[in-house]
C-alpha cells in the first residue's frame, strides 16, 4: 500500500521493526551506573532495567542504621533508572525522522 507522495506501509514497517531490534540490543548493552552517600551505595543497572551490581560499602553496615541504607539504596536505583531514562531519550530522539527529533516530552 502506498501513501500520497510515494510512501510504502510496507517498508515503513520494516523500518519501523529493524529500529524497534536495534534499540533492543542497545537496551541490553548499555550499562550505567550511580551511586548514592557519597559512594556508600553504587548501583550499576543495564538499559533494560536490570540490577547488574548492588555495591555497599561495609563502613554503612558497621554503622548499624538500616533505614539510611535502605534510602541510600533506593535513592540510588531510582538514580541509576533516569540515567537509562535520559540515555534512551537521547537515542530516541536521534533515530527520529528530521523535524520529530523534538518530541521530548512523548518520549
Amino acid at each position: 500500500m502506498k501513501f500520497p507522495g510515494g510512501m510504502n506501509i510496507q517498508q515503513m514497517m520494516k523500518q519501523a521493526q529493524a529500529m524497534q531490534e536495534n534499540m533492543q540490543k542497545e537496551m541490553e548493552a548499555m550499562s550505567v551506573e550511580a551511586s548514592a552517600g557519597g559512594g556508600v551505595v553504587t548501583v550499576q543497572m543495564r538499559g533494560t532495567r536490570e540490577i547488574e551490581r548492588l555495591t555497599i560499602d561495609p563502613e554503612a553496615v558497621k554503622e548499624g542504621d538500616v533505614e539510611m541504607l535502605q534510602d541510600m539504596i533506593v535513592a540510588a536505583v531510582n538514580e541509576a533508572a533516569r540515567k537509562v531514562d535520559e540515555a534512551m531519550k537521547s537515542k530516541l530522539g536521534g533515530m527520529l525522522p528530521p523535524g520529530l527529533g523534538n518530541l521530548g516530552g512523548l518520549l
